[in-house]
């Protein structure tokens, strides 16, 4: 009777058994190649991200997690609708560097015929850093508000949102001579991106899952002079490369 494969024989994602590749283990030290190697080796389900050469091993996630996120990605569906030339992407592996691999739970891009800085490469994966990334902070607030944003200011990561659901507080970031600094809400306690005008976020919304508020502040946002001037914007950067 045929033995299952070993740890050290695992079958890539539709393609045969490829010998020699350790599974990816909690803490390992990795490049972005070899990291990435090994990542699509693993069984389906196994989530994991590179982060400053270390490896991150996923935990499994739960409700407290998840209802935020829904609501996050509702937001931003509704920006990218009001907004062509946008892309919004889930929980979607990025190809940030030599030493960073991240899985971002929220990534807003301008798409690249409209100006943006990220592409897809030959394999499908995205690559470069996404205008505006968002993370749930649950179970991974300590590496969300440090090492992930590192990693994300180093590649050029324009904006960078964390709501951190332990100390119920949502942390912007926004790149200005290639350091993040904190982006303040107003003194409506409202944020308003400044690479994406009319995204607007109230955070106590996000973090009490009042959906219904959180879509009327972005309405707000979207009815804005500036918006219309970005969408327009959006129209023209595509047009001349087409």
């Amino acid at each position: 009777m045929a033995s299952a494969p070993t740890s050290r024989m695992r079958r890539r994602r539709g393609q045969m058994a490829e010998p020699d590749i350790p599974p990816l283990e909690n803490g390992d030290h990795l490049d972005q190649k070899t990291f990435h190697e090994r990542y699509e080796a693993m069984p389906e389900g196994f989530k994991a991200e590179l982060i400053g050469g270390i490896v991150y091993v996923a935990s499994p996630l739960k409700p407290r997690h998840g209802r935020p996120h829904a609501g996050l990605m509702a937001w931003l569906g509704n920006y990218e609708s009001a907004t062509p030339g946008t892309d919004v992407v889930d929980n979607t592996t990025t190809v940030l560097g030599e030493e960073s691999e991240p899985q971002p739970d929220a990534s807003l891009l301008i798409l690249p015929n409209s100006g943006g800085q990220t592409r897809e490469d030959k394999r499908g994966f995205l690559t470069g850093p996404p205008e505006w990334l968002g993370e749930i902070a649950s179970t991974t607030e300590s590496l969300d508000l440090h090492g992930k944003k590192a990693d994300y200011e180093k590649a050029g990561v324009k904006e960078y949102m964390v709501a951190a659901l332990r100390q119920e507080k949502v942390f912007w970031w926004i790149l200005r001579r290639s350091k993040f600094r904190p982006l303040l809400p107003g003194h409506d306690g409202i944020f308003r991106s400044e690479t994406f005008p009319g995204l607007w976020l109230d955070p106590d919304a996000l973090l009490n899952l009042d959906s219904a508020r959180l879509l009327a502040v972005l309405q707000l946002g979207l009815a804005t002079p500036e918006h219309a001037a970005f969408v327009a914007r959006l129209a023209a950067a595509q047009k001349s490369k087409s």
